[in-house]
């Protein structure tokens, strides 16, 4: 009995955050998987319970078969638009951190400055897509990824900027004295050691752009540019009585960056501290 509170009051706190993680996470998706697999019936009457008879793949099938494939549309569109954005977060927030972190001028210190205002500003959607439709960018993929871009590349930035502190001058010193020229430097030396860095930046703005609702809404309008979190919004108006169809659609589009966060979940805190020391 002694050793059993022992272990009680040494594992205490452990076991109450399983709980509420348990709660916060992992109960609400259950009860969604639960009555995405409901008939319309049950699914209508919002229990916590097991179905009569399973149709989660049945329902899968139906919601993606619905509208001429849109959630097909859709998925292929998010994926379009998640890989292109964060192809260039990743190529630009290295090359820009890498400067500011070698550099100590008063032009490095402008970009710090403009890096972390961009942290904390909200954007202007008005005069945005007002320049948009300017340079025949606005109901585009290419515009919307500019736009990701431009929101993400801050919070990329101060991530990398921290990590590339760590990496001693010595190493970029040696490069050049072996003949590297400086673009060689940073893409054969500097950029292959930043990979736990990159990885969070990769997984991080990867699911924030897939999971982003309001900027495909005001940039990217239109019945073909409809993205997967815009799927749902469609079906709560046209499967406004089949609920186990809408909470079908909540799977599909909650899957992908799902798996992707359990696959790289260690990768996303060592990259997220690496920096933590110098920086």
């Amino acid at each position: 009995m002694n050793k059993f509170w022992k272990l009680v009051k040494e594992y205490w706190v452990d076991a109450a955050a399983l709980v509420v993680v348990g709660v916060i996470f992992i109960v609400p998706f259950v009860f969604i998987l639960l009555i995405a697999s409901k008939s319309q019936q049950e699914a209508g009457l919002f229990q916590f319970s097991l179905p009569a008879q399973f149709r989660l793949l049945q329902n899968l099938v139906a919601v993606s078969q619905s509208n001429n494939y849109r959630v097909v549309l859709a998925l292929r569109n998010s994926a379009l638009l998640t890989v292109s954005s964060v192809t260039f977060i990743v190529l630009f927030a290295a090359l820009v951190a890498y400067v500011m972190q070698r550099r100590s001028d008063r032009m490095a210190s402008l970009v710090n400055s403009i890096m972390f205002a961009g942290l904390v500003l909200p954007p202007a959607v008005v005069p945005t897509v007002f320049w948009m439709q300017k340079i025949g960018l606005y109901k585009t993929i290419l515009g919307l990824v500019f736009i990701e871009v431009a929101l993400a590349l801050p919070f990329a930035t101060v991530i990398l900027r921290a990590f590339i502190g760590t990496i001693p001058r010595e190493i970029d010193e040696a490069a050049i004295m072996d003949g590297a020229s400086p673009m060689r430097l940073f893409f054969s030396v500097i950029l292959p050691l930043l990979r736990p860095a990159l990885v969070t930046i990769i997984v991080t703005s990867s699911v924030a752009i897939y999971n982003d609702f309001s900027n495909p809404l005001y940039f990217l309008p239109g019945s073909q540019n409809v993205t997967a979190q815009l799927t749902l919004y469609g079906f709560m108006s046209q499967f406004n009585s089949q609920w186990n169809l809408v909470f079908a659609d909540v799977v599909i589009v909650t899957i992908p960056p799902l798996i992707l966060f359990m696959f790289f979940q260690k990768q996303i805190v060592s990259g997220m501290t690496s920096g933590a020391v110098k920086g």
